[in-house]
């Protein structure tokens, strides 16, 4: 199915909102005018609506799937690319598509053309103008005598390539660990020796490097703020608003009272990282939508509210106690990337009282 919904095409960010009982969405823009009117089921998952949205629509008795622009073209019919019961969103002016006799994944562009072709088992969201695409790959169900429906699965083997939004292979043999900041792209004619970085041989001989998140944080973390760690060193390195775990919940405040009211516990705690015996570890996730709200938080989030994780990581270092066989307590930190460098945002503390 591919037809035209003429609603005129404009610049602006379009809005979701309900029907009178929520059962259905729609879109306006910024001036409050209604530019489509409620009828995609609540399964939407788009907030926002910038270059294409993903609609599941009723027609008749059967429910009809489809990708839509703001030139009001409708393109992908049965097609939507879904992942963990969650329909994909756009990133960059891209949307992914899975074709279900092939079972293979493709990209349209935000004019509903086909740019890279229904080839590849899986492809990652485009980061810079740049994605990862597996091929050769075989699925594996979690539960193997079951029936797909609803049985988790993963991708076992294959061969993960760079490519670009024209479908111009980058680099063979890519590991993609969803470590890499595709925004930090050089290309170098040697494999870089910076221990922050990866690089790999493209296809015209030459290296696309990247900073690995994980390598840098924790470079970050032993040579700027452990080293020297005072309390004005780490206001600089944290979040206007510290959310941490209280007896009654999770808590907030301001980061210049959080500090001082318990740095000599959080110098104790984080700088028995350079201790060898210390156990901890360093994991790389998104921010949390559900306890990160407002306006000063809606760039770390795409239309969908999902962590831009591939641009603005969290990193959390988790320490580990041990006592006797069984019983176990952890401390953890979070770290925002931004544009300003790292920044300590959230705290949870088992081991101790924090003030």
């Amino acid at each position: 199915m591919e037809q035209q919904l003429l609603w005129g095409q404009t610049e602006d960010t379009w809005t979701a909102f309900y029907n009178q009982d929520s059962t259905l969405v729609g879109y306006k823009d910024r001036s409050g005018d209604v530019k489509i009117p409620p009828k995609f089921a609540g399964y939407m998952t788009a907030i926002k609506f910038d270059d294409i949205v993903a609609g599941l629509e009723r027609n008749g008795e059967k429910w009809i799937s489809y990708y839509v622009n703001k030139d009001g073209k409708v393109f992908g019919t049965d097609s939507m690319y879904i992942f963990d019961n969650t329909a994909d969103c756009e990133n960059e002016g891209f949307i992914r598509f899975r074709d279900r006799e092939s079972d293979k994944v493709g990209l349209f562009d935000k004019k509903g053309s086909i740019v890279v072709p229904a080839m590849y088992n899986d492809l990652t969201k485009v980061r810079n103008g740049m994605l990862v695409g597996l091929k050769g790959a075989e699925k594996k169900y979690a539960r193997e005598n079951d029936p797909p429906v609803d049985n988790y699965y993963t991708w076992v083997g294959g061969e993960e390539v760079l490519l670009d939004t024209l479908n111009n292979i980058v680099a063979e043999n890519f590991t993609n660990d969803n470590k890499l900041d595709f925004y930090s792209i050089e290309i170098t004619s040697k494999p870089s020796e910076d221990k922050s970085k990866k690089s790999f041989p493209s296809n015209d001989g030459t290296y696309v490097t990247f900073i690995d998140f994980v390598e840098e944080f924790k470079i970050w973390l032993a040579n700027d703020l452990l080293s020297d760690f005072t309390t004005e060193k780490l206001l600089q390195a944290s979040h206007d608003t510290i959310v941490w775990e209280s007896t009654k919940g999770w808590a907030k405040t301001e980061k210049r009272a959080f500090i001082e009211n318990n740095f000599q516990l959080l110098k104790h705690i984080l700088s028995e990282i350079k201790e060898p015996e210390t156990n901890y570890a360093v994991f790389l996730n998104g921010l949390n939508p559900f306890m990160y709200e407002g306006a000063e938080f809606d760039k770390y989030f795409n239309n969908c509210r999902e962590a831009k994780e591939w641009q603005y990581p969290v990193l959390s270092v988790v320490i580990s106690y041990h006592y006797g066989k069984e019983a176990m307590s952890q401390n953890r930190f979070d770290f925002l990337r931004t544009e300003n460098g790292y920044g300590l945002i959230s705290s949870t503390i088992r081991n101790a009282e924090i003030k």
